[in-house]
């Protein structure tokens, strides 16, 4: 097999394996806030074993640290409204939601990284609101203030994808992924009682939580993680974009053949998915002609359409 299309296909098992973070986030019975408090320290700890990422740490400047560290914050909010959509509503919502993280990055990256604003990126934003009404009008009246909350996590999804790409050369996709994360599990255990509602951050979970936390952490995040940097030396951004956009068409559909959410949802919410996710392809066709092979995106970028979640 070339190695082109191997890579293609571990993209490809890489998505699906993100796919599934709704699916777990749905099935854990713990609340967000421990939920992704667990994520963030399981991942941050086992990457602590690695020298490479020790090595790194001493390497980076303090500067550069701090810089992470407050992305970090971002990724933790981003996780925590993003879990928090699913359980105030369902897996698909929170996908659905996911899929505008692209919207909003087309008005946010010019602005953070200083570049003049391109007018297709206004059309890809007015083309998305008819899907936006469209699955508003499908959701349910008591699952509304879990979409509101998804979109919420999706213009978190915007704001740290934009700071990461800004800093993507500057350290190694390791080390920058084990303070993101270390930060965040830090911050959440600091926010926590802020957020007397959403209860204690240290919940110690029972054998079916811990089975799927260990699953949600590691083979959603660490695995897809290093297939995806072998992958990416062989596929142009342009094309890993394109399957990593497939990324809330699995997780709905796997929502579907394993939660039966399809009985929760009625027809007009699945039009809106149709006519956000065309908009979300149309934007990368728009700039194929400008695209250059980036470096591997960050591990904390996951639940976004770039790596890794």
């Amino acid at each position: 097999m070339q190695a082109v299309n191997r890579a293609r296909l571990q993209i490809h098992f890489c998505v699906v394996l993100w796919g599934f973070t709704a699916i777990l986030g749905k099935l854990i019975t713990l609340p967000a806030l421990p939920l992704v408090w667990w994520r963030m320290l399981l991942v941050s700890a086992a990457l602590l074993l690695v020298p490479r990422v020790w090595r790194g740490l001493r390497a980076m400047p303090a500067r550069l640290r701090w810089a992470y560290a407050g992305i970090g914050v971002l990724v933790s909010l981003h996780w925590l409204t993003f879990y928090a959509a699913i359980k105030l509503s369902n897996a698909s919502v929170g996908a659905t939601c996911i899929a505008l993280g692209p919207v909003f990055l087309a008005f946010i990256e010019p602005w953070l990284a200083r570049r003049r604003f391109d007018p297709r990126e206004l059309l890809i934003g007015v083309a998305v609101v008819p899907g936006v009404a469209l699955v508003v009008g499908g959701v349910p009246h008591e699952m509304r203030i879990g979409l509101v909350v998804g979109v919420l996590s999706a213009l978190f999804v915007a704001l740290f994808g934009s700071l990461n790409k800004r800093l993507v050369d500057h350290g190694d996709p390791l080390t920058v992924t084990c303070i993101e994360l270390g930060t965040g599990a830090v911050f959440l255990t600091a926010l926590a009682p802020l957020l007397p509602h959403a209860g204690p951050v240290f919940v110690l979970p029972g054998l079916h939580d811990s089975l799927l936390l260990l699953a949600l952490s590691f083979g959603c995040t660490l695995l897809p993680f290093a297939l995806a940097l072998v992958a990416l030396r062989h596929m142009s951004a342009f094309g890993t974009q394109m399957v990593t956009n497939l990324e809330p068409v699995y997780a709905i559909v796997l929502a579907i053949v394993l939660l039966g959410e399809q009985r929760e949802l009625d027809h007009g919410f699945y039009a809106g998915v149709v006519v956000i996710l065309a908009a979300v392809f149309v934007h990368p066709l728009l700039h194929r002609r400008q695209r250059a092979t980036r470096q591997p995106e960050l591990m904390a970028t996951t639940e976004h359409h770039g790596m890794v979640d």
